[in-house]
């Protein structure tokens, strides 16, 4: 396996499809995301233009984990469950980060338009822990990008998103996984992501649509029930 970072090209984690179509835009993110080994970024962004409501908006990302649920149940024999669904207005800067979850488990995240300048970066530390010997738990351990060793190490294997634009509603899927690589045992490889607020506004909100999904044995519940859910894609209101 090459040992070296890989620069992903824009092809590779841009998309913006001609129509929704449901089912193969969630092929598309479900390649893209939900690897197992390094071939692929471990993370998307899908831009649904501006024409679309929130409403809308928020009943896609419920359609599209529905059809990448159905796509993991035929390739793995597991299924998708929903473990968070919230809203809110993020305006902080953070250093690489994993969401807590499972040891498989993915972030959809709903960016809604919004005044605010923002960036997003995702860090393949998973590769890093790798190219080192070590499982990501262990790179975790040693290596906690919250500090500047761990940080300055990790950026070679640091993507800047080219395509994430305060203008339009996107969906951005990032593999938020700790698995160990196995060949004989596949598991997802995880990714870290960083938000960075380049024009923090009180007055202004940036919205993020937030949904944690777990890979679970099928026949596993949700843990957001269908009230739950209904509430998460009708909602107006928002947390901080």
């Amino acid at each position: 396996m090459n040992r070296e970072p890989k620069t992903w090209p824009r092809s590779s984690i841009c998309l913006r499809p001609l129509s929704l179509d449901v089912r193969s835009i969630a092929a598309d993110i479900y390649r893209r995301t939900c690897r197992v080994n390094f071939d692929e970024p471990g993370f998307c962004v899908l831009s649904v233009g501006h024409e679309i409501d929130s409403v809308a908006f928020r009943q896609l990302m419920v359609d599209l984990k529905r059809e990448m649920a159905a796509i993991h149940e035929s390739t793995t024999g597991n299924t998708l469950a929903y473990r968070s669904a919230a809203r809110f207005d993020q305006q902080e800067t953070t250093r690489p980060h994993l969401d807590g979850g499972p040891d498989e488990s993915l972030l959809m995240l709903g960016y809604e338009p919004s005044a605010i300048d923002s960036e997003l970066e995702i860090s393949d530390y998973a590769k890093c822990a790798f190219d080192r010997g070590l499982s990501p738990k262990e790179f975790m351990a040693e290596y906690n990008p919250m500090f500047k060793p761990g940080y300055d190490l990790l950026r070679p294997y640091t993507t800047r998103i080219p395509c994430f634009s305060k203008a339009d509603y996107q969906i951005v899927c990032i593999n938020n996984s700790c698995s160990a690589y196995s060949e004989s045992q596949p598991a997802w490889q995880g990714t870290l992501h960083t938000a960075t607020i380049l024009t923090p506004d009180e007055t202004a909100c940036r919205v993020i649509n937030s949904t944690m999904i777990a890979s679970v044995p099928a026949g596993t519940a949700d843990k957001v029930d269908a009230d739950e859910l209904h509430d998460f894609v009708s909602t107006s209101g928002l947390s901080r």
